[in-house]
């Protein structure tokens, strides 16, 4: 076994080999521009960025021409947002999406209200599922949009997509989706789901960074996004720039194998997963698991180990690789907003670790970490306890 063991596939997957493969040739002999329409090198490259297109669409039950190549979804999500708030100003400029959403879309809800945008940011439960009454409630005539993300990045909670599209379609409302962390993890159907937006990743799926989507569905919205980024009108004219072929070549194959293998990895990850939460509960005292029990990405477990302080017990796990939260917030030291938002007291907040695990975890890598945390839980804890020992003693004398 090799360390440091890497669980930290929420933040990012390695590159599979297969997906490099068929990247490779794209860097070197073909390595046209797909805009170049007038010579063989640019339709070689415009052949590759179509199939790779009909290959995504085909995944998530959408049309080749609705996939909206972007650098990635925190793009995808600027693109989707900005895009109908510009082109809808005129029918309304209330929009509602929940606490727990990525930065992505937290972040550029707070510009858009800055412009003067309403923004309804719906609450959650303790498991982090927002309450379908209290979306209904929160629409009003000038509502233009619902973005509600398909699974937590922290908690790994899957939202009840359909029953969101569903409403929302209902209501005559655009609806968005933060698939990121959920495409090629579990079943999409944008169809069936009534999804009109959606954001993905390639980096979330072991393809490549730098590369994701927007699919943005001709059916139901009959609307063109505002452009976010000017320029040569590439992407049907909502996304300029010459397109990363290598990353879309890579993108897709990395879309079809996660595909072909969903069921089977899905039953492995969530084996692993709940020997790992067992073996937590069955070692150590006061251990939580935080999100969903049940309703969660197979790969997910997010859990606090109470009294011990989650900076402390990463830092003190160097061969392991494992996060508290979002790699995107990782640079501020503020609590995790996902957890604040579930309402749970405050020192499950701060010893909480999530674990990721992925397409390359193995049994003997469980194992370990398992072994790990307990004994790093067990000497933090004691070092706790006679710190607090040592101060009530010095308090008396």
């Amino acid at each position: 076994m090799k360390l440091p063991v890497y669980m930290d596939y929420h933040a990012t997957t390695p590159v599979d080999s297969r997906v490099l493969e068929a990247m490779l040739p794209f860097f070197t002999e073909n390595f046209g521009n797909a805009a170049s329409r007038q010579h063989q090198f640019g339709w070689i490259a415009d052949e590759a960025v179509e199939s790779a297109r009909s290959t995504i669409a085909a995944g998530i039950g959408a049309r080749a021409k609705e996939v909206v190549f972007t650098s990635g979804a925190t793009e995808a999500n600027n693109l989707a947002l900005k895009g109908v708030a510009e082109a809808l100003r005129q029918k309304g400029n209330h929009l509602i999406t929940a606490q727990t959403e990525h930065k992505s879309v937290l972040d550029t809800c707070r510009k858009l209200e800055r412009s003067g945008a309403q923004i309804t940011y719906l609450p959650v439960d303790e498991s982090g599922l927002i309450d379908l009454d209290e979306l209904e409630q929160a629409f009003t005539p000038k509502t233009i949009l619902v973005s509600v993300m398909a699974a937590n990045n922290e908690i790994g909670t899957l939202q009840p997509l359909e029953a969101i599209g569903k409403l929302c379609r209902a209501k005559g409302v655009l609806f968005h989706t933060d698939a990121a962390q959920a495409l090629g993890k579990i079943p999409i159907d944008v169809e069936s789901m009534h999804v009109d937006l959606l954001s993905f990743s390639g980096h979330k799926m072991y393809g490549p960074k730098g590369i994701g989507g927007l699919v943005v569905r001709s059916v139901g919205s009959h609307m063109k996004l505002a452009q976010q980024i000017d320029g040569g009108g590439h992407e049907r004219g909502m996304r300029s720039g010459t397109l990363n072929v290598p990353g879309i070549v890579g993108l897709a194959k990395a879309m079809e194998i996660s595909a072909a293998s969903m069921s089977e990895e899905s039953q492995r990850l969530l084996r692993m997963r709940e020997r790992m939460i067992a073996s937590f509960h069955e070692r150590l005292e006061d251990v939580d698991l935080n999100g969903h029990p049940t309703n969660r990405l197979p790969n997910n477990l997010n859990v606090s180990f109470r009294h011990v302080d989650e900076n402390a017990l990463m830092m003190s796990m160097k061969d392991v690789a494992v996060s508290t939260g979002s790699a995107c917030s990782s640079a501020t030291p503020e609590p995790s907003h996902v957890l604040k938002a579930l309402g749970l007291p405050k020192d499950r907040q701060t010893s909480a670790i999530r674990f990721g695990l992925g397409r390359f975890t193995t049994d003997e890598e469980v194992d370990y970490v398992i072994r790990r945390v307990v004994e790093e839980v067990e000497k933090l804890r004691a070092l706790s306890r006679a710190h607090r020992r040592s101060k009530a003693s010095f308090v008396q004398h």
